[in-house]
């Protein structure tokens, strides 16, 4: 892990200049959170900047990166413990076959074997190319595309097995928009110069790996036009991403036989037989206009043209874990132009990365063994309550929400499941197949595991201790249909703490934020429509989802102003319940964190008060500085809001933020009392 920088004597100074002459101080020598202000910046201008931007100063970007930042360090240091356990299970000569060791050992293995990737080329893929040219119908194509879903992308549309929205006690089969190469549909269209850029460099992305399928150079270039062409028309009968996020809007459940009589050039029966499932009931559509369109272009877009998205779909999917040559045209495409990554991570970081992400589940059990700090799961599940008894005390104390609606929203915070550290149970891999023939199959054979298993859930009773994340998964989710957080072990882990348990004004501000931003997402615009046993329902009175909405419309109001990069402004519509979320979080964790024996003594630490070195902690979670080109990226394709916007967007609306750095009226973030949204 890198080295944070030395303390600087003048931002100290300066904050201890701000910071209340009876407090207590502790600890007076060189502290990682206060080392990366940058003094020149003032606080209530651009709170991100003045918190981080001296680290940023110190650390750029490395060429291998789209950005650097606190992520980047967890995952280094989460790297470095996964690439210890996938070495030493490959130097193992006497695994026993089908050992958890023996599959973490083989995978890496073949992904490390550059000698045999390069002499193969692209050549175990050449049976899945064979069967894709033997296509003769429209029912071959989706046969074909119903193959590669279970083993390298999700051509023509989504579709998956999951929690049923309105009856969150049984599985059902969902099928959504999809089938688009670019991130979103708008790189279809924008007229930007980024957007423009991008397409024209996609043509030509078609055209290169056309040509390592062995197409000559005119046939190639043909193919590659006629794909956008395809494409660019499913695009423009998708719907706009933040269209997709209302449950209500995009839930259409309907038999199968009326799916088959409404996309008649669709065989549902011989897609699902592809993908082992049988004797389907009924399916939850999204879009139903999206399925109607893709039903027509099976039928005016030549057969040819199919074969050709299916062959490109294949290759895109599996092309990083093939020659260097395939790899580097992905790479060239998707990292550099779209992202803005300037050359690839080393070998053995995407080996490791891949290894984790196809046997997490494996790796895990290492991983909390041997790397996750004891007493993980009991700080986690201590802060965790601290901040749901805060989100009720919220709750209860709401000016705008009528008691009707409250009671049914406490009884949701009540009834919310919160998983923390690992799971109790893990998966069982046991019929993953996993050698050293070939580092594609192998990575194939773990997409067909995971679709296997999500398969087998239809028809049966949903297993509510289940676990989406793995504990070395720096990240955390709210699942709506499940009423429950997960927060993985690793979450614990402040960069510059090591060896030693940080204050609680850092715990707070990061972990306690993060339980807040999952618990208020069980809140949000979205998650709000779901009750507390996980059915979308509508709970609340017509008079308080008014009030409601009314406060979320500010939110998207106070977002779409912000720009992200050049004139490119945030999406406020698409990031809402992100933005609700991290409003929401750092105010639970403000409120938990005043419980504290550190904030009640006052406590200085490093010159710092408790309440600055809160929002300093807070700012240091989203301490990201992300390459330009990846920032548009986000905006245009994701929910969530570039981590700038997620310190100076919630903290603008927090007086509480104000008191602490002194910010005043004219400062950048200062907004009026009448501005600033309080939701919960």
């Amino acid at each position: 892990m890198k080295k944070y920088l030395s303390l600087s004597l003048l931002t100290v100074i300066m904050i201890a200049a701000i910071s209340s002459c009876k407090n207590k101080k502790i600890n007076e020598g060189p502290d990682a959170l206060i080392a990366h202000i940058d003094s020149t910046v003032k606080p209530g201008n651009d709170f991100f900047l003045y918190a981080n931007g001296g680290w940023f100063k110190q650390n750029p970007i490395p060429a291998s990166e789209q950005s650097n930042g606190i992520w980047q360090l967890i995952q280094d240091t989460i790297n470095a413990q996964i690439r210890q356990v996938c070495e030493s299970s490959a130097a193992l000569k006497d695994a026993p076959v089908g050992s958890n060791k023996q599959k973490i050992g083989d995978f890496f293995y073949t992904g490390m074997d550059t000698v045999s990737l390069n002499s193969k080329g692209i050549s175990d893929l050449k049976k899945d190319f064979d069967m894709i040219d033997a296509i003769k119908d429209v029912n071959g194509v989706v046969k074909a595309a119903s193959y590669i879903h279970t083993v390298a992308a999700s051509p023509l549309f989504g579709f998956y097995v999951g929690q049923d929205d309105k009856n969150s006690s049984k599985n059902a089969v969902f099928v959504s928009q999809g089938g688009l190469s670019l991130p979103d549909r708008n790189y279809y269209f924008d007229a930007d110069a980024r957007a423009v850029n991008i397409r024209q460099k996609f043509v030509t992305h078609l055209e290169n790996m056309f040509s390592i399928m062995a197409y000559p150079k005119e046939k190639a270039k043909a193919a590659a036009d006629k794909l956008m062409k395809l494409e660019t028309a499913i695009a423009k009968t998708s719907r706009k991403r933040e269209d997709c996020r209302d449950p209500f809007a995009n839930y259409n459940k309907m038999s199968f036989k009326q799916l088959c009589e409404s996309t008649p050039n669709i065989d549902w029966k011989a897609f699902g037989d592809g993908m082992g499932l049988h004797n389907v009931d009924t399916v939850i559509v999204g879009q139903p206009e999206f399925l109607k369109a893709m039903n027509g272009y099976l039928k005016t877009f030549a057969l040819d043209d199919w074969k050709n998205y299916l062959k490109y779909q294949l290759l895109r999917g599996l092309g990083r874990y093939v020659d260097a040559k395939t790899y580097l045209e992905i790479f060239d495409f998707y990292s550099s132009t779209i992202r803005g990554i300037k050359e690839p991570k080393p070998r053995w970081k995407r080996v490791v990365e891949e290894t984790d992400g196809s046997l997490g589940e494996l790796i895990g059990q290492v991983y909390v063994d041997e790397y996750l700090p004891k007493g993980t799961k009991k700080k986690l599940e201590e802060i965790g309550d601290a901040i749901k008894s805060i989100f009720a005390e919220r709750i209860k104390a709401l000016d705008w929400m009528s008691s009707t609606t409250k009671e049914k929203a406490l009884a949701k915070l009540n009834a919310v499941i919160m998983k923390v550290g690992y799971p109790d149970k893990w998966k069982d891999l046991s019929s993953m197949k996993i050698d050293r023939s070939s580092y594609v199959n192998n990575v194939m054979n773990a997409n067909k595991w995971e679709t296997s298993y999500m398969i087998s859930k239809y028809g049966k009773a949903v297993d509510r201790t289940e676990w989406g994340m793995q504990p070395q998964t720096y990240n955390a989710y709210y699942n709506p249909s499940n009423n429950e957080i997960v927060i993985p072990g690793c979450n614990i882990i402040v960069p510059g703490y090591e060896g030693k348990m940080a204050d609680d004004a850092l715990l707070y501000s990061i972990i306690g934020a993060t339980f807040g931003h999952e618990i208020t997402h069980g809140f949000d615009d979205q998650g709000c429509k779901y009750n507390a046993e996980g059915n979308l329902q509508n709970w609340w009175t017509a008079e308080d989802s008014v009030k409601f909405y009314a406060k979320t419309r500010m939110i998207v109001n106070q977002f779409n102003k912000f720009i992200a990069v050049d004139s490119l402004h945030i999406n406020g519509e698409l990031t809402l319940g992100e933005n609700i979320a991290d409003l929401g979080g750092i105010i639970m964790a403000y409120e938990a964190f005043k419980k504290t024996d550190q904030f009640k003594n006052k406590t200085l630490i490093a010159g710092a008060n408790p309440a600055q070195r809160f929002f300093l902690g807070y700012a240091l979670a989203w301490m990201v500085n992300e390459r330009p080109e990846a920032t548009a990226n986000q905006v245009k394709s994701n929910e969530h809001s570039p981590a700038k916007f997620r310190v100076i967007g919630p903290l603008s609306n927090m007086i509480e933020f104000y008191e602490a750095f002194d910010v005043k009226q004219g400062d950048a973030m200062w907004l009026t009392e009448s501005s600033r949204v309080k939701i919960w």
